[in-house]
């Protein structure tokens, strides 16, 4: 049976160049998880469509399938949330640490992490703080996927905390007895900063942020370490927000 073309929508998350004016796309779609395809002729000045095949663009895209790229035929332009991000560095690293998670995240058939990426973009345009912003996307999509630390309970034991040592290998936070070697000795208070972020309780979490930067700090290094343990591979996007 012939394969028939379909629309969904999607948010841009890489591109590559390919041949003289096509470029391979890889879109985080709402609908189907990650996509790769290839949009022709995009990169001559006449394309109809190229322009919105860039990052934190939410398209309404037309896929057909093939065997191992699909053909993206026709895009819409839904949203668009560069505005605030594309011309600030701290939010555009923090933006594209987001979208590359998204893809590692993604799963076909589940729209929330499509959803929860533009919710995201859109809070990421006018913060002041986009390294919380980010933080409370990926403790709340690794939430959705399973894994989310624990921020208060030992992670092994179940003892109740608060606690002060973390480490990603029992699951989050960690009580005397079961710490292992290498925890990261953390206050409480960035821990319940990261249970703020999670349950998306901004005005508590931002508040802290402001009168306490070094909590928001320690948050971040501990959400990276959890996801990256998990994902066991690093998300290069993250490694250049360190370097700011």
């Amino acid at each position: 049976m012939r394969a028939q073309p379909y629309r969904d929508r999607a948010l841009v998350v890489r591109t590559h160049d390919f041949g003289e004016a096509d470029r391979i796309i890889v879109l985080l779609t709402r609908s189907h998880g990650v996509k790769r395809g290839v949009a022709k002729g995009v990169r001559r000045a006449k394309s109809r469509f190229g322009s919105r095949l860039q990052h934190f663009v939410d398209i309404d895209v037309q896929l057909y399938p093939g065997r191992n790229l699909e053909s993206i035929t026709g895009a819409d332009t839904v949203a668009f949330y560069g505005s605030g991000i594309i011309d600030n560095y701290e939010r555009y690293t923090a933006a594209c640490a987001a979208l590359e998670t998204a893809e590692r995240l993604a799963h076909e058939g589940d729209p929330w992490l499509f959803d929860h990426l533009t919710e995201t973009l859109a809070r990421m345009q006018t913060t002041a703080h986009p390294t919380v912003v980010l933080d409370a996307f990926l403790l709340q999509g690794m939430t959705h996927a399973g894994w989310a630390p624990s921020l208060f309970d030992c992670a092994q034991c179940g003892a109740p905390g608060p606690h002060h040592a973390f480490h990603p290998a029992v699951g989050g936070a960690a009580c005397v007895q079961c710490r292992p070697p290498g925890s990261a000795e953390v206050p409480e208070e960035s821990l319940h900063l990261m249970w703020l972020l999670n349950n998306a309780h901004w005005p508590a979490a931002l508040g802290i942020v402001a009168q306490a930067p070094h909590l928001g700090a320690v948050a971040h290094r501990l959400t990276r370490a959890h996801l990256q343990w998990h994902l066991e591979q690093k998300v290069t996007s993250l490694g250049v927000m360190d370097q700011t």
